[in-house]
Order: structure tokens, then C-alpha cells, then sequence
């Protein structure tokens, strides 16, 4: 999780791969009038967001009945964000959150580093006034998102344990 920049699908793709896990982007679950205006550098309203998290929840449920483990690249910018993922069938620790914090120079020269991605540059000031990092009480795994993605990738494997 974090904002757009932050590295989540390119973490995330090289976790799902290094673990033979299914990799999915909640990006891949917004609707069109969403992927409208982003392209237009207009961000969500929580109204806006209920649906794609309704459907990124039913995502999750559906691979925890199946037993097929996942990862999910997401920004799950807010506590009730986070919430609204955690199907109500989940036990504690089916599902877990890695937040990827980066500076938000950081996050900008990756947004302007790359091309034809839904969240341009436009949408990080409004990505990082919503953004409430993660608590101790949470149990988010914080990690320094600048690391190199080797990185990254091993020390969730070994905070998780897989």
C-alpha cells in the first residue's frame, strides 16, 4: 500500500513471482468513469471509492475461500480504506499490509519518470492529503519504499514469514 509512486505493483509483481502467488492490481479494478477522471488528474471521492473497494474486498474473500494466496498492489490510503479490504470472514493474519513509505520528492520524480500510468503527477497532492499512515496498532509492516525492490521483497518475506 501507498501512494501512487510509492512502488506497490512493482514490489508486489516481483513478490507474487518470487513466491508463485497470482498478482493483482487494484488498479485493474477501477471503473471507467474513475480511470476518467484520473486521466483528467481529478481524484476519488470516498463515495467514488466505496464500490472499487467493494469489489477489491470480494477479490480477497474469494481467493482466502479458495486458498489461493495473493498479493494485491493497493493504495489503501486511509484506515477505513484498509478496513473496508478485510472480508468479514478473514482471520487474523489471512491478510496483511505492507505500507511503502516514500518521500514525497520521490514519489513526484517517479510520476514524472513515467508514461501512460492511470495516476499521473496530478493525483499525488490529493493521494498524500488523504494518506493516514499506518499505526503501531494497525500491524501494517512499514518499509523504507526506496530501497531497491530485492530489498523490499526479502524483508516482507521475512516479516511475513513466507
Amino acid at each position: 500500500m501507498g501512494p501512487a509512486g510509492a512502488g506497490k505493483s512493482t514490489v508486489g509483481a516481483y513478490l507474487a513471482t518470487a513466491l508463485g502467488w497470482r498478482f493483482t492490481d487494484a488498479d485493474d479494478f477501477h471503473s471507467a468513469a474513475s480511470l476518467a477522471r484520473f486521466a483528467r488528474g481529478e481524484g476519488l471521492s470516498d463515495d467514488d471509492r466505496a464500490p472499487w473497494l467493494g469489489r477489491l474486498a470480494a477479490e480477497i474473500e474469494t481467493a482466502l475461500v479458495r486458498g489461493t494466496p495473493m498479493v494485491l498492489a493497493c493504495s489503501a490510503l486511509r484506515h477505513a480504506y484498509r478496513r473496508a479490504l478485510l472480508p468479514t470472514t478473514a482471520a487474523e493474519g489471512d491478510v496483511q499490509f505492507v505500507y511503502l513509505r516514500v518521500q514525497p520528492a520521490t514519489l513526484a520524480a517517479r510520476l514524472a519518470a513515467r508514461m501512460g500510468h492511470v495516476a499521473g503527477p496530478a493525483l499525488l497532492p490529493s493521494q498524500l492529503a488523504l494518506l493516514e499512515e499506518p499505526s503501531l496498532f494497525e500491524g501494517v509492516i512499514t518499509l523504507d519504499g526506496e530501497q531497491p525492490v530485492e530489498d523490499l521483497v526479502g524483508q516482507i518475506r521475512h516479516e511475513c514469514g513466507v
